[in-house]
């Protein structure tokens, strides 16, 4: 038991899954895109969607979006080099929050922004809190980020993230709009 009356052990079950819910849950949204698995369209047919949403050319938009997504959740999953696989998930889902999902409202029913929020928050608590003692990061000896690691880490993803949006290209406004 810590000071705080946390069983460490119970909190690194509870950190393990956790982890590989939201972690094998991104690496396969991720594969819908990139493979066509689980139901997705695959590469070509999202790259499609990509263009739609402004981001030109849109098979490599969207092939970097897949990667960042089945990346992301797989160093989750295995809870591998700390802060990095959040702050990549938390990147890719500001992008699809002010895309896909920006003027839907928050839930989920209405095409809002309540799946990727959730995401997001789940990849900042674990940033915030370590992968646990079942993780690939303890069992190599990696686990200890610093607090300032891990908010630059965290920074840089949300910049990457807004680095994408700087990208994208408006959709052409109709005439007479």
């Amino acid at each position: 038991m810590s000071e705080y009356g946390v069983d460490l052990g119970m909190l690194s079950i509870g950190l393990l899954i956790a982890r590989i819910v939201i972690g094998l849950i991104m690496a396969a949204h991720g594969a819908q895109k990139l493979f066509g698995w689980f139901g997705g369209y695959g590469l070509s047919k999202t790259g499609e969607f990509f263009v739609g949403l402004g981001f030109r050319p849109g098979k490599t938009f969207a092939a970097a979006a897949s990667l960042t997504e089945v990346s992301s959740g797989l160093l989750v999953a295995f809870g591998f080099l700390g802060p990095i696989g959040p702050a990549l998930m938390i990147s890719v889902m500001i992008v699809a929050m002010m895309t896909v999902h920006r003027g839907h409202g928050l839930f989920a029913t209405t095409g809002g922004h309540e799946v990727p929020l959730l995401y997001a928050t789940v990849a900042l608590g674990l940033a915030l809190t370590g992968y646990g003692q079942y993780s690939l990061d303890a069992l190599l000896g990696i686990g200890r980020w610093t607090t300032v690691a891990t908010w630059i880490v965290l920074g840089a993803g949300v910049l990457a993230a807004f680095a994408n949006l700087a990208l994208r290209h408006r959709p052409d406004t109709p005439a007479g709009a």
